[in-house]
């Protein structure tokens, strides 16, 4: 009788042990911080960027990081309340800096692309852009891509505008980028040049009497986004929270405006 009494207690405290060990466990995680937690508690989001992509990201005549993705970055931190902290780094590089957690996200016209989409999570789109078709803007022969065919198209031969262009059946001349592709159709020695909307609608700020226009646009769009590892939903919530919150209020039309004359956001 003894001999089962004693049993029978040790039993009741092993599983005693037990379940308070369990209780623990589990009061341990329920303690861990998503990341949303720690940089709010932290104050301090850290941002892969490259910091030489102009418009979105680059240093101005002060060496003052600036730029569109930027403004963005800064104004949702902002809504955050919390300080930035920019990580600037080459393009292949930044990807490996946010999968070893040395930022929390990145802010560089990453586009948005089933294949990124398996290994990262995307915010929700904050620009938007295509592809257009630029001709002097005296000229009215060209309204839409059908319209260049046989006509030569200022390209560097490896990009993806390239590619459109000889879709639609131009005829490419060579160049070494944008500027020289717009020289080319402002002298004559080209006829049109197909490139992003964005690059383009860039060079008119900077260069208001470049001559030149917009005579047709893809109704393909590509959408950029900040990027997050996965498994941080509650980070990704929040920034989606405060730019829809900017759409609304203007404040995204407002920063697009400044870089591009145009809400590219939308």
């Amino acid at each position: 009788m003894k001999k089962t009494l004693a049993v029978s207690l040790l039993l009741t405290g092993v599983l005693a042990g037990c379940g308070s060990s369990e209780e623990e466990g589990s009061n341990s995680s329920a303690g861990d911080q998503n990341l949303l937690e720690s940089i709010q508690e932290e104050g301090v989001i850290t941002v892969g960027t490259e910091g030489t992509y102009a418009p979105f990201t680059f240093h101005d005549e002060s060496d003052t990081l600036t730029g569109y993705d930027v403004e963005v970055m800064n104004e949702v931190a902002e809504r955050m309340g919390v300080e930035v902290e920019y990580n600037e780094t080459q393009w292949d590089s930044m990807f490996e800096g946010l999968n070893s957690e040395r930022f929390d996200v990145i802010a560089n016209q990453v586009g948005v692309n089933d294949e990124r989409l398996e290994t990262y999570d995307f915010s929700d789109p904050y620009t938007l852009s295509s592809a257009v078709v630029v001709v002097p803007e005296d000229n009215n022969d060209v309204s839409s891509f059908e319209d260049i065919e046989g006509k030569q198209s200022a390209q560097s031969l490896t990009s993806n505008y390239a590619d459109i262009a000889t879709e639609y059946g131009a005829e490419l001349v060579q160049v070494e980028g944008l500027a020289q592709a717009i020289e080319l159709i402002k002298t004559g020695r080209a006829e049109v040049t197909v490139n992003d909307k964005l690059a383009i609608l860039d060079f008119e700020q900077q260069q208001p009497n470049a001559g030149i226009k917009i005579a047709a646009e893809e109704s393909d769009v590509s959408e950029s986004a900040f990027m997050f590892r996965q498994g941080h939903e509650e980070l990704v919530e929040e920034f989606n929270k405060h730019l829809a919150d900017m759409k609304e209020d203007g404040t995204l039309t407002e920063i697009s405006e400044k870089w591009f004359g145009e809400d590219v956001s939308q």
